[in-house]
């Protein structure tokens, strides 16, 4: 790892930023300097423009995607080396006004009846009925599950902040014994390659599948 990493990963950490974000804006940062070929610290602000103008005309990168570039690179700009350039002032993209896709009830019980194991078929279900992100539900331990008031107690979400949420009982996941105990706990890996088989690789924003040619798969 070279210094100048070392330099950001430390001023990511002095933010309280998550480990996914020093990652994402870490990843971003490499890649500029791997398009150039050079250390960033090198790069001009004419080349940032050119890289940017590449992401959207050329590889055509969907706009959350030009979005966390620019944050990363911006904060290793503006807070690693201390350099204050307008031009990030000038490339944020537009807002995208998307409706989301939302799935009928039937729908919903196709997907998780071709779920034959129960740790996974208990993940999705809690992530779906209670409106969880997916790491949300990954993380989930027994100890926040509050039966008798009928809630989950998510520990640090995004933001890194604590709340309580609603937990219907069709989804209780105490049920059997089914709940993420330490026999059957479910690994961040497998959910995501569960989802992007039954959706074929998409996902949409609440954390439950869209279906698409996946919708009659069996899965483990």
């Amino acid at each position: 790892m070279t210094p100048l990493r070392q330099r950001m990963l430390a001023d990511m950490q002095l933010h309280g930023f998550a480990p996914r974000t020093q990652e994402a804006y870490a990843t971003a940062v490499r890649q500029l300097a791997e398009y150039y070929d050079k250390s960033p610290d090198l790069i001009s602000e004419e080349e940032l423009r050119d890289y940017f103008l590449y992401l959207k005309n050329e590889k055509k990168v969907a706009r959350s995607t030009c979005t966390q570039a620019l944050c990363g690179i911006k904060f290793f700009y503006e807070q690693t080396l201390q350099r204050e350039w307008q031009f990030f002032d000038l490339v944020r993209p537009g807002k995208e006004h998307k409706l989301p896709v939302v799935l009928a009830v039937n729908e919903v019980h196709r997907i998780l009846g071709h779920l034959r194991h129960p740790a996974y078929r208990t993940c999705l279900s809690v992530i779906y009925g209670c409106g969880l992100r997916l790491q949300e539900g990954i993380g989930l331990q027994v100890r926040d599950v509050d039966s008798e008031r009928m809630c989950l107690h998510i520990r640090h979400a995004k933001g890194n902040r604590d709340r309580y949420v609603p937990l219907p009982e069709t989804v209780l996941p105490v049920r059997d014994g089914e709940l993420l105990t330490d026999d059957n706990i479910v690994r961040e890996g497998e959910v995501i390659k569960l989802v992007a088989v039954i959706s074929g690789g998409s996902m949409c924003a609440g954390g439950m599948v869209n279906i698409s040619e996946g919708r009659d798969r069996e899965v483990p």
